[in-house]
């Protein structure tokens, strides 16, 4: 009799403890938590500001302070915004044919819609009139323009969103063409994964094997997190009736099943996908993207509410553990080509805080 009461108390105990769990938890999707804890990590990464602002780092970024601004409505967003493209001139950066320097141009042409100011786009417009005149040379890892996959994330929305808003189909053609070179070069049919170049692709007779430590294929959860959040922004933009549309939805799908395979107990995922014993906790900026574009496709009646509002749910949650006491978000990989190990929750940098604001602004919309 004592034996089954104590197996009862410790049952009714457990219990109590997942309830309580359960309740805090709700918290982490109240509008009035999200709203604030992105005004947060916002004025924090806004008040230490990292690297050029056109740099593909701070492209990721504006990206997110943009989502933000339509999230929160702030007026002062808006301005940050604007006194970022007054800064840059409303110009890419300076190397021509290098994805990296487009991706600041997501932003202008968001902001353009609002304004209608041309010098905001003007700029990139000639670019990409520059850039379709002038033939690529490849070399060595090169193999192709847009040669790694974060490039992914970089170039193909700016292009589709300045096609929709110039109405105009050659940069559609354009993404379509480099996009599908991309996924030739690196995307791998097996993992449904994309390596990061060819140094990591298994198959390229001029490369040199490397392997995991569990012997598993390299794949990068920051660069499979660029890809995805580039696909949700190109699938958000691109025409219903575009040809190529269902190429762009079918790699997407593919991806978020492999994706939420790998997702940790933490709901995060780690620096490497395929080794995550061998890596430190939960790394923010692949997160944040993973969190962003699965929210993205239950929002838009893509994926199917019931199977991954869980997954989107268990990753926000542990996207919210990553915050610090005084709004930076932490343990954010630092600048690299591939998985790392240097770095904790004192490590943060701007594309992190861009990575969360796109998810927040993406798990506020949830029906629950």
């Amino acid at each position: 009799m004592k034996k089954l009461l104590a197996v009862t108390l410790a049952v009714l105990l457990m219990a109590g403890t997942i309830s309580a769990q359960q309740s805090e938890n709700e918290k982490y999707f109240e509008d009035s938590y999200i709203k604030s804890t992105m005004r947060t990590a916002l004025d924090w990464q806004l008040s230490h500001p990292n690297h050029k602002l056109w740099d593909w780092t701070n492209g990721a970024f504006y990206a997110g302070v943009f989502a933000a601004y339509e999230t929160l409505e702030s007026e002062n967003i808006y301005k940050a915004i604007y006194a970022m493209g007054e800064s840059n001139k409303w110009k890419p950066g300076p190397r021509l044919q290098h994805a990296d320097d487009h991706v600041i141009c997501q932003t202008y042409i968001d902001m353009y819609r609002i304004s209608n100011e041309k010098k905001m786009i003007q700029p990139f417009i000639d670019t990409m009139d520059e850039f379709m005149a002038t033939p690529y040379e490849t070399g060595g890892i090169r193999k192709v323009t847009w040669w790694w996959c974060d490039a992914l994330f970089m170039a193909p929305p700016a292009l589709v969103k300045l096609g929709v808003t110039l109405n105009d189909k050659k940069y559609f053609e354009l993404n379509d063409k480099l996009f599908q070179e991309c996924y030739d070069l690196l995307y791998d049919k097996e993992e449904h994964l994309y390596a990061r170049d060819i140094r990591y692709k298994w198959d390229e007779p001029e490369v040199e094997i490397i392997k995991e430590a569990n012997g598993k294929k390299i794949f990068w959860s920051r660069g499979n997190g660029w890809v995805m959040g580039g696909l949700v922004r190109v699938l958000e933009e691109l025409p219903e009736n575009w040809p190529t549309r269902n190429f762009y939805l079918q790699n997407y799908k593919e991806m978020v099943e492999k994706i939420v395979s790998l997702q940790q107990e933490d709901g995060l995922w780690r620096a490497s996908l395929l080794d995550p014993s061998s890596y430190p906790g939960g790394e923010a900026s692949g997160s944040g993207f993973y969190t962003y574009a699965l929210a993205w496709g239950i929002n838009n009646g893509i994926l199917d509410r019931d199977k991954y509002l869980p997954v989107v749910e268990k990753a926000w949650i542990g996207m919210n553990s990553l915050i610090q006491s005084d709004g930076r978000v932490g343990w954010v990989q630092p600048i690299g080509a591939d998985p790392r190990k240097n770095f904790s929750a004192e490590n943060w940098e701007v594309y992190g805080t861009g990575a969360y604001l796109l998810a927040g602004s993406e798990v506020i919309k949830l029906e629950r």
